[in-house]
């Protein structure tokens, strides 16, 4: 653990750079004593509501000063935006294990409800900025809804490629799209083809192995987009992704030969034998 930490120094930047695992038990309380004291700078205010939103600290009080910050027309478009995707990660979790077991989510599922609904209406609001919403609809997707469908579609169809980035970004949590992410496949903004390859792995779409897999065999893709797609190709066509991959594995990068052998494994599943036996009673039946 870090010395700071050990000594009960404790500070923003520690924290940053510690994992959450080991924060200290009232970091929860710092946070929440930091974002609600006026005299808290700029710089601190952003770091703490960025840290707030870590599944190891966040509870219902700390979504509570999230909501109000977001809420906020004084507050910076930075600090609005940081407080939305914050929330993102307790909607999530939230979303997956549900509440048959209240000792599993940090929050009640009333207050799960009513962030939605927050965030559904100020996405709504008009008067709300651009990329405060922007910030919205990529947090709130963790969680979808019934009305993101049509916020996706309207963000994709913009001549903004602001929204267009957003729009790809939140069809990876959102189904329904796969004829737009194929075409943001050929896009030449990088952020958009990288959210774009993400997507097309977390939906299984089956025209886009061409593609991504030409990503893991070219020499020329960058990392980021190399990695994305390593976990892509497993999804796919995770019975082809083995010849893809392997050569991944005489790499000199160590990131990329533990992506690839992380992909191959999920690829193979937990037995191959027992995914032939399976498909074997589909067909019988």
């Amino acid at each position: 653990m870090n010395d700071d930490l050990c000594e009960g120094k404790m500070d923003l930047k520690t924290l940053k750079d510690t994992p959450s695992w080991d924060w200290p038990d009232d970091a929860s309380k710092m946070f929440l004593e930091i974002l609600t004291d006026d005299r808290t700078d700029d710089s601190d205010r952003l770091l703490a509501t960025e840290l707030a939103g870590d599944f190891t600290v966040i509870n219902e009080e700390l979504v509570d000063v999230l909501l109000s910050i977001l809420r906020s027309s004084d507050a910076s478009e930075e600090l609005r935006g940081k407080a939305a995707i914050s929330l993102g990660p307790v909607l999530e979790h939230a979303d997956t294990d549900g509440f048959d077991d209240p000792d599993d989510v940090p929050i009640a599922e009333s207050t799960f409800r009513m962030i939605q609904e927050s965030l559904r209406r100020l996405y709504m609001d008009a008067d709300v900025s651009k990329n405060v919403r922007r910030r919205i609809l990529e947090a709130s997707v963790r969680a979808p809804q019934d009305w993101h469908q049509d916020a996706i579609r309207a963000a994709s169809s913009s001549v903004d490629e602001d929204w267009k980035l957003t729009a790809v970004f939140s069809m990876r949590s959102v189904r329904g799209f796969d004829d737009q992410i194929l075409e943001a496949l050929d896009s030449d903004n990088r952020e958009v083809h990288y959210h774009a390859v993400c997507a097309a792995g977390n939906w299984e779409v089956d025209a886009a192995w061409s593609h991504v897999s030409g990503l893991v065999t070219s020499e020329d893709t960058d990392k980021p987009l190399l990695l994305a797609a390593i976990d892509a190709v497993a999804s796919i066509r995770p019975r082809e992704a083995g010849v893809v991959l392997v050569d991944l594995t005489d790499s000199n990068d160590e990131d990329i030969v533990e992506a690839a052998y992380e992909a191959m494994t999920i690829a193979e599943g937990p037995s191959g034998d027992q995914l032939d036996d399976d498909e074997d009673d589909e067909l019988v039946h």
